[in-house]
């Protein structure tokens, strides 16, 4: 089967699967047709999927409970969000720090259940972290800007760089829209940690032993999905089921190898294919 360019899909080689979540395999709480008929298929090849989100809102544990209530089979193992490569990225290089963290409820105590010393509360810190904050409040706003501002030489880090996070009727800013209001604010912008970043895609090759040629990384953003997956040098597949339009696949820099409307037709290209 054919993408929607006319260019020949080549997927039955692919073990490891990496899917984006909102936007590419469901819409908040609405799961996008194919996406349970592609999920069987990737199984019953033996092959694998691993959701990647740059969401930081929720733990993996809040994922699981909502993916499985569409009905998706998934275990702990089958998440990498931005959190957890937050944690990572703060054990390896900050160890011992102290930091001041913008974010949900769920990401701090993510943070504290790592081991990381964390507060949300005006006080000298060493780093400070913003996520996509779906409890932000002009308190929160305050306190970040003016850490920012008084403590110069405080390191800052964001989980993701993404503008907006898609919803049932368009769009709210994510993560990337509320670092530029900082950066109006402070004069500072963050080192983000997740997409188009490499890292969490090459950290889940590396866990399940997976080669490049082997694996294949799906979303809806070009500048964050596609982008880590060329970053990392896997093949892409970018869908037309959220953020991204086709002129923005083809207008890109780092454009998905192929372009499919939604999980229905991946799902009808995979099959297609003989196993």
């Amino acid at each position: 089967m054919r993408d929607v360019l006319g260019k020949e899909a080549e997927l039955g080689g692919k073990r490891l699967w990496l899917l984006d979540m909102d936007g590419t395999i469901y819409m908040e709480d609405r799961i996008f047709d194919g996406t349970l008929e592609l999920l069987a298929e990737i199984r019953a090849r033996g092959g694998r999927y691993v959701f990647i989100t740059n969401n930081s809102s929720k733990s993996v544990t809040d994922y699981l409970n909502k993916v499985r209530a569409m009905g998706i089979p998934a275990g702990e193992e089958d998440f990498f969000t931005s959190a957890q490569a937050a944690v990572l990225l703060l054990q390896e290089r900050f160890p011992g720090a102290k930091v001041y963290c913008q974010g949900t409820g769920s990401l701090v105590c993510q943070l504290r259940e790592a081991g990381i010393d964390v507060t949300t509360e005006l006080e000298p810190v060493d780093l400070v972290l913003t996520g996509f904050d779906t409890e932000l409040t002009m308190e929160k706003l305050r306190r970040t800007c003016q850490i920012l501002t008084e403590q110069k030489n405080v390191a800052y880090y964001a989980t993701n760089p993404d503008l907006v996070c898609p919803v049932s009727f368009g769009y709210v800013p994510d993560c990337g829209s509320m670092s530029v209001m900082i950066r109006n604010a402070t004069g500072r912008y963050p080192v983000f940690i997740g997409k188009p970043e490499p890292t969490m895609i090459q950290i889940v090759m590396e866990k399940f032993g997976c080669k490049r040629a082997e694996t294949v990384a799906v979303g809806d953003r070009v500048y964050t999905d596609v982008a880590s997956g060329v970053r990392a040098g896997v093949d892409t597949i970018g869908v037309l089921s959220g953020e991204a339009k086709l002129k923005d696949f083809q207008s890109s820099d780092t454009p998905p190898k192929w372009i499919f409307r939604d999980v229905r037709e991946i799902f009808q290209a995979l099959t297609m294919e003989a196993p």
